[in-house]
């Protein structure tokens, strides 16, 4: 697959420049180009405070056979917080293929990492799988995710630019954040740029996200904020947006809903869901504004999980990473979360998605904006929403 546009050297919070051999390996056109939209996750930070406990370091699943796996699975299983379309199916498989018993429990983003706070002083996960790696920032800042463990398996440029230095979490595939969904029927020519949509020709007609509950929406906002210049910046443009009639919805279906009925114009939602409603009504059409912000699919272990789950953990991670898994990815939600960009080498993305390179993405500090979320959610709640 061909890169995004634009790397920032800034990488996953560890350090102010990427690792010298990896950056000294990629062409110079591409050093610019990428930095995974990581964004911390205040919501555990503030639930969960400081804690001085160190992460689990991974040396499970080397010494655990995938049969000594199976067998304590009965008692043991794995048990999967996802918000993705595909986890339900590459939970079955997994299962099928390894004899490790498997719970899927898919829900939204936000109620997911809701769960994650109540339980924080008796965690019932083993593993997380959601978009946008915000969350397993924060949860690695608290030390209750494994480190150093990373499956086999050789990735692309873009991969291998969004695994963490101290390998706490796992990237699985890349979507956007903030595309425009719209009718050509009702709007022919799609607006190009974010201020378009401050115009009285958008006057209540532009729907989007909470990004209280919707887990792609809070880097759409985050990156908004960075395009307008600042936090301040940022929340003007909302307000802008807010009395210009922006209309607010839970989720992807609810908002491109309200687009097909013919009560919005423009839809902001992620990527991969526009592409996956145009195949339903070939009307509508997905458009990139400069710019949009990236956001990687992730998988994280829970630290305080048993040894046999954390092994668990490591298991899927690596079978996800395996071409029967990155089948599953691919095929398990063919309409919504399968319309990602691959990180893995030898892994094609579906036709219906444009060259990366063609997007006008950015890319968004998670140490900047991550520690922001709860204060920058509740006010959105508080001033757009209401």
């Amino acid at each position: 697959m061909q890169l995004p546009n634009k790397i920032s050297r800034n990488f996953v919070g560890q350090s102010k420049s990427i690792d010298p051999v990896l950056e000294k390996s990629i062409p110079s056109k591409y050093k610019k180009l990428f930095l995974p939209s990581l964004m911390g996750f205040s919501l555990l930070l503030s639930a969960c405070g400081s804690t001085s406990s160190a992460s689990s370091t991974s040396t499970t699943s080397k010494n655990i056979s995938t049969a000594s796996l199976a067998k304590a699975s009965s008692s043991t299983p794995l048990v999967i917080y996802a918000a993705e379309g595909y986890d339900k199916a590459e939970g079955a498989a997994f299962q099928k293929a390894t004899g490790i018993k498997t719970e899927v429990v898919d829900r939204s983003t936000g109620p997911l990492l809701a769960k994650i706070q109540a339980e924080k002083n008796n965690p019932q996960w083993g593993l997380l799988w959601v978009d946008g790696a915000e969350a397993f920032a924060a949860l690695d800042t608290q030390h209750m995710l494994v480190r150093g463990f990373e499956p086999q398996g050789s990735l692309n440029k873009l991969g291998k630019l969004v695994v963490p230095k101290d390998k706490s979490y796992v990237p699985t595939g890349l979507t956007v954040a903030g595309a425009v969904v719209y009718n050509v029927k009702t709007l022919p020519t799609p607006p190009t740029n974010w201020n378009q949509l401050l115009t009285p020709s958008y006057k209540g007609a532009v729907g989007m996200n909470n990004p209280a509950v919707s887990g792609p929406t809070y880097p759409f906002v985050a990156g908004m904020m960075k395009y307008q210049g600042g936090e301040k910046k940022g929340k003007t443009y909302f307000e802008k947006l807010k009395a210009n009639g922006l209309q607010i919805f839970r989720t992807n279906k609810v908002t491109l809903h309200a687009l097909e009925s013919g009560q919005l114009k423009v839809a902001i939602v992620q990527n991969s869901a526009g592409l996956g409603a145009s195949f339903k009504d070939p009307n509508l059409k997905v458009a990139y504004p400069s710019k949009v912000t990236v956001l990687p699919s992730v998988i994280g272990i829970d630290a305080h999980a048993s040894k046999i789950q954390q092994a668990e953990a490591e298991r899927f991670a690596q079978f996800v990473y395996s071409t029967q898994g990155q089948k599953v990815m691919l095929s398990g939600d063919p309409h919504g979360d399968s319309l990602f960009y691959p990180i893995r080498k030898g892994i094609s993305p579906h036709k219906v998605l444009p060259s990366l390179a063609s997007v006008p993405t950015q890319a968004t500090n998670p140490y900047k904006w991550g520690p922001r979320e709860s204060s920058i959610d509740n006010w959105f709640s508080n001033n757009i929403v209401q």
